[in-house]
């Protein structure tokens, strides 16, 4: 994993984070991206999954 993003939003009453981390791909050895839109409390969970 080479690098991680975290960006706050908040819509309406709810708050959410978006975390954005770099995946090696197995099959092909090229980075890839992966979004996801969660409750803040769960980012680091997201980014410490590989």
């Amino acid at each position: 994993m080479a690098k991680k993003s975290v960006a706050s939003l908040q819509t309406g009453s709810n708050r959410l984070t978006k975390a954005i981390k770099m995946v090696k791909s197995e099959k092909t050895g090229a980075y890839v991206f992966v979004e996801s839109i969660m409750d803040p409390s769960k980012v680091s969970d997201f980014l410490n999954k590989k």
